[in-house]
């Protein structure tokens, strides 16, 4: 239990923290080729573990599953969520993918029978509550001018709970390696974000790439892709979906503390607060394990 906190806790802090990195090397590389370098990256650097420790790969029928998980997962998740947030704004998404746990909840309920006991649910509603806090709804715009990205947006975060819970469903009782579940899911998502790069490279061609460009590049690549999402994998197969879902809050919560830290923005009230209902949320759904 404790480990599986450790991991998920690390992977979202991970995710929290890359966003001035990947808003630095998205100045020169769109979007979507981004995310195929961040995955074909972290692939290799998984398959190269994978063989060093001799894993076994699953039977075929196994892995056609595994690619499906991560179809949904990095193909239809992440692709909506760089969609969403070209079209919409910083705070929609934050506010909008904050959404996640809460589908986490329902699917594990849906597609795991993990039992809604009410301190589950407190714990998820007092979390989201300090996200909110944080993120401040009074700086969002939801007019017609961001429907579109907004929308893009919830389907990343809907998505994003389902691929969460069907890690979780393909981990139990396989005795599949995390790494090589990781992988699968991988060349799976690849199957989708493949082809949305050659679209998008036709129309957006990319820039001038320098050390910093490249470093970034390594960061997200073996940081942010394959040590995080092997981390949130690995919590998912270790702790209840419903339980897991609050790790998802460290994100937000890194990324504010982040900011006042390195870009000098203000330790409001409101980060205290926040911070505080989502520490809380977090120890509540532990104690309910």
């Amino acid at each position: 239990m404790l480990r599986g906190a450790i991991y998920g806790i690390t992977a979202a802090a991970i995710w929290g923290g890359m966003y001035v990195v990947s808003d630095v090397v998205l100045r020169v590389i769109p979007p979507f080729i981004l995310l195929n370098i961040r995955i074909i990256l972290g692939l290799v650097i998984l398959v190269a573990i994978i063989q060093f420790q001799q894993l076994k790969f699953p039977e075929r029928r196994q892995f056609f599953r595994l690619m499906g998980v991560g179809l949904v997962g990095f193909g239809l998740s992440l692709g909506a969520q760089f969609l969403g947030t070209d079209l919409s704004t910083a705070v929609n998404g934050a506010l909008v993918t904050s959404a996640s746990p809460a589908f986490i909840v329902f699917f594990a309920w849906l597609i795991l029978r993990e039992k809604l006991t009410f301190w589950r649910i407190a714990a998820v509603v007092l979390a989201t509550i300090g996200v909110i806090i944080i993120v401040d709804p009074a700086n969002a715009d939801f007019g017609s001018d961001t429907f579109a990205g907004d929308m893009f947006l919830a389907v990343a975060a809907l998505t994003w709970g389902l691929y969460s819970v069907l890690v979780r469903w393909v981990s139990r009782g396989q005795k599949t390696d995390t790494l090589v579940i990781t992988a699968g899911a991988f060349i799976g998502g690849l199957c989708l974000t493949l082809p949305a790069a050659a679209i998008e490279l036709t129309q957006r061609p990319i820039g001038v790439i320098d050390a910093g460009t490249i470093l970034g590049i390594l960061y997200l690549g073996v940081i942010s892709t394959a040590a995080a999402m092997w981390l949130w994998n690995r919590a998912f197969a270790l702790v209840d979906a419903s339980i897991a879902s609050l790790f998802f809050f460290a994100q937000p919560l890194t990324g504010a503390l982040l900011g006042a830290i390195f870009l000098n923005q203000p330790m409001t009230t409101g980060l205290w607060i926040g911070s505080a209902l989502i520490v809380l949320g977090v120890l509540l759904s532990l104690r309910s394990q």
